[in-house]
């Protein structure tokens, strides 16, 4: 199933500014939030609801929206959807207040805590770039550790968070602060596993699999939801895995692009009298004839034959340079040969309409 463009979601332009973008998430996350959708219509509204976040999360970040816009959903590896828990504890401040108005909000939630992100790279070779390939990756990841015991704080009771009423000349005060006895994570420590850290977090290994699509480009960056470490506690949303696309050198091609460039090399009868040569592309060999009189420089094009475009549009090219060969040792027979046509008319270099 195709993705909806994100700003058709939001219903708004490319040009729109932060403020625009910010605006139009506010009045759909209004229109679909869980509280004000308790009804036969919770679910489509829900997934209304996430789908609008899902769109503010990219768009609202400058870095995320100049990688979809030159990406598409591509730039994200087709996983950038979120999870409720994650749009309470993320987007709160997009709102100002504007919630409460309706008599349900985000600030009344208990805080969601969730993992690092992890960040590893991986190597292409441009036959993979060309057909898109599934990697099987060993990521070492922090996840909950079995058979730790932890306890509620008692401080703020599992809330992680202590509120405080002062007086003051204008009234009463409240603030809500992270409790001090437990760092904000609502538990503490009544025995680790083996191995474990005070978060109850634990090193493991485990085998990922990731589809990168055809086209991908040097440096592209491809997200993988909740495959980052995990939560303090195991209380909480996963980290994301981000996979940073790098393409391994080749010997003989050189990539611009979608494009594909190839350096011939034939000698100097064979440009003159013609011949077929066998040249090689990333999916096998193709059998190429070479007029008479080809000149040194020619780029033959074989439409195509290059890497697909990550967005889907099309394939580029495979462009061949003809270079001929000039040996740089003859033995006297063959130089007594060419003496006899170096001053021939056919044999003068020529330009431009004169070729």
């Amino acid at each position: 199933m195709t993705k909806k463009d994100y700003y058709e979601i939001l219903g708004i332009s490319k040009q729109a500014s932060p403020e625009e973008i910010k605006k139009a998430y506010r009045k759909l996350a209004i229109k679909y939030h869980p509280d004000k959708n308790k009804n036969k219509n919770q679910k489509k509204a829900e997934e209304k609801f996430k789908e609008a976040a899902e769109a503010y999360n990219v768009l609202s970040n400058p870095e995320k929206k100049q990688r979809y816009d030159q990406f598409g959903h591509y730039g994200y590896s087709g996983s950038e959807g979120m999870k409720m828990e994650e749009i309470f504890e993320n987007f709160g401040d997009a709102f100002s207040g504007s919630f409460s108005d309706f008599g349900f909000g985000f600030g009344n939630r208990k805080k969601i805590f969730k993992g690092s992100d992890l960040r590893i790279r991986v190597k292409l070779t441009l036959k993979e770039i060309l057909k898109g390939v599934e990697k099987k990756i060993k990521v070492k990841r922090m996840k909950f550790a079995k058979g730790g015991e932890f306890l509620s704080c008692k401080n703020c009771n599992g809330t992680g968070k202590i509120t405080r009423v002062t007086n003051t000349i204008l009234g009463k005060m409240q603030t809500t602060t992270a409790c001090n006895f437990c760092n904000g994570l609502g538990k503490k420590i009544k025995k680790l596993p083996k191995g474990a850290n005070n978060k109850g977090l634990k090193k493991e290994e485990d085998l990922i699999s990731l589809k990168i699509p055809p086209g991908v480009t040097e440096g592209i960056q491809l997200k993988i939801s909740g495959k980052g470490n995990e939560a303090p506690f195991g209380n909480g949303i996963s980290g994301d895995l981000i996979v940073v696309i790098e393409e391994i050198h080749h010997e003989k091609f050189k990539r611009e692009g979608k494009n594909l460039h190839y350096d011939l090399y034939i000698s100097f009868p064979d440009a003159v009298l013609g011949t077929f040569e066998e040249v090689p592309t990333i999916d096998g060999k193709v059998r190429l004839k070479i007029e008479a009189g080809t000149q040194s420089g020619k780029i033959l094009r074989l439409k195509g034959k290059g890497l697909p475009s990550i967005e889907g549009y099309g394939k580029g090219d495979f462009l061949i340079h003809i270079k001929i060969w000039t040996p740089n040792q003859l033995n006297e027979d063959q130089k007594k040969i060419l003496e006899k046509f170096k001053f021939e008319k056919n044999f003068i270099p020529k330009k431009g309409k004169e070729i």
